[in-house]
Parts: structure tokens; sequence; C-alpha cells
């Protein structure tokens, strides 16, 4: 069923609540949950964006699919909504590592960033851009409940999602260098 009518009345629960206790859907804490599951839909549109374009990253000498790349990281958005939801999991090293080695590879090839640059370019490249844009907003919505709820969030998470609009902007990048499309600053006229 997909519906239980349990939260028609704005409430809901999270995995650490006491029994018969429910929470306000108002609570800052859901505005990050939706911010984070409304980045990995963007992801997920992306990915179908990315395999439709063929687009693919030498990591380390093997050619990984940006669908792969931008699945793996899908699957660490979960595991931050779980533990957002009061579960104990959280991300691991291993998912801040994976993404400081896209950024790595991503630099091996294009030009060190000196300015802004406008955004744009092919499709894949912009919606890696407009991801970014929203994982910084769930980094800080996430940062906000940490901070004004206190609840306890692993610092692996803060590092994962400060990566993770890093390794976006890397992607978006190269995706725009692969399509054949040249970065522009802004003139500030």
């Amino acid at each position: 069923m997909l519906y239980t009518k349990k939260g028609d009345n704005g409430t809901t629960k999270l995995f650490n609540c006491p029994q018969g206790t429910r929470v306000r859907k108002s609570e800052l804490v859901f505005e990050a949950l939706g911010t984070v599951d409304e980045l990995n839909c963007m992801l997920g549109y992306t990915k179908v964006l990315a395999r439709n374009a063929k687009q693919m990253l030498f990591m380390k000498t093997i050619k990984v699919s940006y669908e792969n790349i931008l699945e793996k990281t899908q699957q660490a958005l979960f595991l931050v909504q779980a533990e957002l939801g009061g579960s104990p999991i959280h991300i691991k090293s291993d998912h801040i590592s994976y993404l400081e080695d896209v950024v790595f590879e991503v630099e091996t090839v294009l030009p060190p960033i000196n300015s802004f640059i406008i955004y744009g370019g092919g499709q894949v490249g912009a919606y890696l851009d407009l991801s970014r844009a929203v994982a910084r907003r769930a980094e800080r919505l996430v940062i906000a409940v940490f901070e004004k709820q206190n609840q306890s969030i692993h610092s692996n998470t803060f590092k994962f999602l400060n990566r993770l609009s890093s390794a976006l902007y890397a992607l978006a990048r190269y995706a725009n260098y692969e399509e054949g499309y040249t970065e522009k600053k802004p003139d500030y006229k």
C-alpha cells in the first residue's frame, strides 16, 4: 500500500522515535531529507541523460561510465537519508575517497579553475550543474539539522556532501569538455 493515512495530520516517524511518538513534518530534518531525495531524483535523471550520451570518465586507467558513477552516488545518498532519519548507518570513508578520485581524474585532464564559469553546455553538464546546486543546499540543511536540532550526524556525512558538490562540478565540466563546449567566464559588465 502506498499510503497508510497515518501522516494525514502532518506527522510522521523517524527510525529513532520512541514507540508511538510522531514528529511534525514541518521539522527541519524533513526539509533536509526532502532535499537529499530531490538531489537523488536529479541524479537519476542525469544518469539517464549520461547513459544516452554514453558519457565516460577514465578512473585509474579504467573507463567508468557516468551512469555508474552517478548510481554509486545515489546509493550513498540513501545512507545520508537513513542517518537523517535516525538510523545508526552512515557514510563511510570509502564513499568520500571515491568522490575525491572522481575530482582528481577530471583535474588531470582539464585546466585548473581560476574564475567562475557560466553554467550550461550540454544536457548532462547542465543537469550536473543543477544537481551541484541542490547538493550544496542539502549540505547546508544537514548542517542546520545538526546545529539547530542537535541531531547526531557523523563527520563523514559532512565531508561526503562537501565532496559531492565538488565531484558534480568536476563531472559537469568534463561532460561539457567531452561534448566540445568551451567554458565561458562571466564578463561582470
